[in-house]
């Protein structure tokens, strides 16, 4: 291979399980632990987020049929983005790849700044990362320890992943396999306990969360507050179905990695129909131990207390909570892990063909990595610390908006495929047809306010950063226009 071709291509280093750790890594992050306790209970409740993640999930399994036959079409990184520039042009390939690198890279940073929530739940009053000099973002308290520790991971995972791709998937693999075996033990644990009973988990479509705390509701008073009626419960669903993108999101990073498989592409559909269903497993487990093992989980919730860290305490005592900081810290190391991969694998294929600067898309003759484009995901996620977890937190629409986009595009682009080749099945124009109005109905409901339903749509904060970052890559793209 002479030195030119060894700077544009990728080592296939990658097999099936290091591929489904990715996918399932990059799927469960910090938010199916932290957020039971943030989100889905009081905006959906035990019953709402159930169905809202099964609903999900099928709705996903309906989209990856669609990367399970682009794939094997265009077997190079850059999945949605690739897909989209070979049936719609560059404009709309700009478009996808624009947003999606909000969808992969903002989940990096994101999942950086819950390593100091980690530590902080579990070592009680020790405030072992509390010292040196501290300041407060949007009302989250950020100290120098917790930043030094979440960059120096940035920092050993952005290494792990120059230095070969099979390293890292070595290193997702064990993290995910963890990740698994924590969650079942403690959802074992919380079947077979007397502690668990299904009167703790009312209200089970959740609560107006900012209307009891404004009325200072305790115990069963926030009963009064609860998700009633038929347009109560349509909109406790429809809370969390809003963010199944992000929350599946991951899923979709398997094609990113499509020139380092070592393996035959047919088993790409199996390997995302996996991952999907265990993300569902994690996140609806999660969810309903966190109810069920405690008798006031609306108290917690208003007390902003981590939900299933007590619930876990509850059932096991110190061990639960070890299960749990265990569980969590491998679903926020694997999601760093598997966002930097699908990240710069999607700029080092957006350089390539000129959308994005050169530099981008040369490959380390060493490692066979492209390794300028992780430096510059690494740099990028060193600013999460920095700014702490609530202020992050504005990117869960940004990577909800950026996923719905990226599948809308791959179902379209599937359904042009099909055509021109005229090789598919009728049934995978049925499913290309429902993945494409699935993902335009996620993005109306995050982007169009709809009366009657509270807490769908985008907060405040989430359309300024979004408006921005439309800004911002129309001003890139004109900038790079002539080169592309």
């Amino acid at each position: 291979m002479n030195k030119k071709k060894s700077e544009t291509e990728l080592k296939k280093q990658l097999s099936p399980m290091h591929v489904w750790a990715i996918a399932f890594g990059c799927i469960i992050g910090w938010g199916s632990f932290i957020n039971p306790g943030k989100k889905f209970l009081p905006n959906s409740g035990v019953a709402g987020t159930a169905i809202a993640m099964v609903l999900g999930a099928l709705v996903m399994v309906i989209i990856a049929f669609s990367y399970a036959y682009m794939v094997p079409k265009y077997p190079k990184a850059g999945g949605e983005f690739t897909f989209t520039k070979a049936c719609f042009g560059k404009t709309a390939a700009y478009t996808c790849g624009w947003f999606l690198v909000a969808a992969y890279l903002t989940n990096v940073p994101m999942n950086s700044t819950a390593i100091g929530l980690i530590v902080d739940g579990l070592d009680g009053d020790a405030d072992v990362l509390k010292f040196g000099f501290s300041y407060t973002i949007a009302g989250f308290e950020v100290h120098l320890g917790e930043i030094i520790l979440a960059m120096s991971i940035l920092i050993l995972f952005a290494f792990l992943n120059i230095i070969g791709v099979k390293k890292a998937g070595f290193v997702q693999t064990v993290l995910a396999v963890l990740l698994a075996v924590s969650v079942f033990t403690l959802t074992i644990a919380a079947v077979i306990s007397s502690k668990t009973k299904g009167v703790n988990m009312e209200p089970v479509w959740g609560f107006d969360k900012a209307a009891a705390a404004a009325a200072g509701a305790t115990g069963e008073a926030v009963g009064d507050f609860a998700h009633l009626g038929s347009k109560g419960i349509i909109s406790a669903v429809l809370a969390t179905f809003a963010i199944a993108p992000w929350a599946y999101v991951g899923f979709d990073t398997i094609p990113q990695a499509a020139e380092e498989f070592k393996f035959s592409y047919k088993k790409v559909s199996f390997i995302m129909i996996i991952a999907i269903a265990f993300g569902c497993f994690v996140y609806t487990a999660n969810n309903t131990v966190a109810a069920a093992a405690l008798e006031n989980w609306p108290d917690r919730v208003l007390a902003g207390d981590w939900v299933l860290l007590v619930a876990a305490e509850e059932l096991l005592g110190t061990f639960g909570k070890v299960l749990v900081g265990v569980a969590v810290s491998c679903a926020v190391l694997s999601g760093i892990m598997g966002f930097y991969l699908a990240s710069s694998r999607l700029m080092y294929s957006m350089s390539r063909d000129g959308y994005l600067p050169e530099v981008f898309g040369r490959v380390d003759g060493r490692f066979g990595t492209p390794k300028n484009a992780m430096l510059f995901c690494m740099i990028v996620s060193l600013s999460g610390p920095i700014l702490g977890r609530e202020a992050l937190g504005w990117f869960v629409d940004m990577s909800a908006i950026g996923a719905s986009i990226g599948y809308g595009f791959t179902c379209l682009a599937t359904l042009v495929t099909l055509k021109r080749d005229g090789d598919g099945s009728a049934w995978l124009k049925a499913m290309a047809v429902l993945g494409s109005i699935f993902s335009l109905a996620f993005m109306v409901l995050q982007l169009v306010p709809i009366p009657g339903l509270s807490g769908v749509h985008f907060c405040r904060e989430s359309y300024i950063m979004l408006a921005v970052w439309v800004v911002l890559g129309l001003i890139f793209y004109i900038s790079r226009r002539k080169k592309i």
